[in-house]
Order: C-alpha cells, then structure tokens, then sequence
C-alpha cells in the first residue's frame, strides 16, 4: 500500500505511506498539507489504520496550522523555469555554484555535481555520494537565506541526518541559522507550473 484515503468530516485526506526498516511509526505533515507517514516494513495495513485513527486529531490540527501558514507566506516571484532563458538559467546556477565553492573553502568539504531544479516541495538536498542540488528559487531570496541553504546542504557532507551534531555543524558556520530557518519557512515555492 503506497496511499491511504482517510476519511474525516465528509472530506478525503489522501496518506503517502512510506515503509522502511524504521522501529517506530513517524507522521509528517508538509507545507502543501500533504501527509506523509512512514512505517516499519513489519506493521500491517490494519495496524497502521488504527494508528491514523487514534491520531486524526493531531493531523486535522497540523493540516490547519499548514493552511494558515500558507495564507500567510511571501513568494519568490519567480518565473516558471520553463520560461527562463539559458542564459538565465547559467546567471542562476553560476550564483549558487560561486556561493557553494565558497562554502567548501570554509567548511572544508567538496561536493559532487551541483545541480539547479525546480522541485515543489524542497529548496536543496545533498546526496549520499556529494553531489548537491538546489531549487532555481533560491536566486530570488535575500542572499543571507541562498547562504544558509548552501551551508545546510553542505553541512550534510558531515552528518546525512539532522542530528544534533549536524546543526552543530550549521551553526559553526551560520550561528544565526535558526532566524534563517524562521525566515525561510516564511517564503512558499512559486506553485506556478508542474515539473
């Protein structure tokens, strides 16, 4: 089962459902309102509707704080990707990359690939093998916030977590990283297109 339907009050909440070798069973509510829960691979199906039932209030409440926050977000006021030009496209990528060279240089870490996407949901990721990516919206935030992506990504260089030693790393190198962190949940993605 990859999706539930759960349904609450005569409206249907659809449930990402995520399985893997984790002891405990973790909900997570996103920006979007989405609901993601991630599961052992042993619970059953049943067992993790009863799970969902037990905590349909704390989802109702979450899925409402959600909303409001995006009533209340600041947006990038990017165009969609498909309507930059290359050239563009090459002043966006070169930005990040010199902000990520720089960072390297501080940080003492190297990176793989740096790549410039538009995702919906995320402002950078770091993967296993180094190589680091970063949503084309970060050109339009103030730059302190583009800095703060890039040290977060790469502090996962150290930590492939968010561990306490990982945000000790961030904070090494950006104390003032939670107002940042605060600010950054203050923006929305430009919803403007499909990727």
């Amino acid at each position: 089962m990859n999706e539930i339907k759960m349904e609450v009050k005569g409206s249907t909440i659809p449930i990402q459902v995520i399985r893997s070798g984790r002891r405990s069973i973790g909900l997570e509510i996103r920006q979007d309102m989405s609901v993601i829960a991630r599961v052992p691979y042993e619970l059953s199906d049943k067992g993790l509707e009863t799970f969902l039932e037990k905590h349909t209030e704390w989802i109702l409440h979450k899925r409402k704080l959600a909303d409001k926050r995006q009533d209340c977000r600041r947006f990038t006021n990017a165009l969609p990707f498909s309507q930059l030009t290359v050239k563009e496209r090459e002043q966006i990528k070169e930005k990040i990359a010199a902000r990520v060279k720089y960072y390297c240089g501080v940080m003492g870490v190297t990176v793989g690939r740096i790549t410039i996407r538009s995702q919906k949901t995320r402002w950078g990721s770091c993967s296993s093998k180094g190589n680091v990516n970063f949503n084309y919206q970060l050109y339009y935030l103030p730059e302190k916030l583009l800095d703060y992506v890039v040290v977060h990504e790469l502090a996962h260089r150290r930590h492939m977590n968010h561990s306490v030693l990982f945000w000790e790393e961030v904070e090494r190198y950006f104390p003032d990283f939670q107002e940042c962190r605060k600010q950054l949940r203050e923006y929305g993605l430009a919803q403007n297109e499909v990727k």
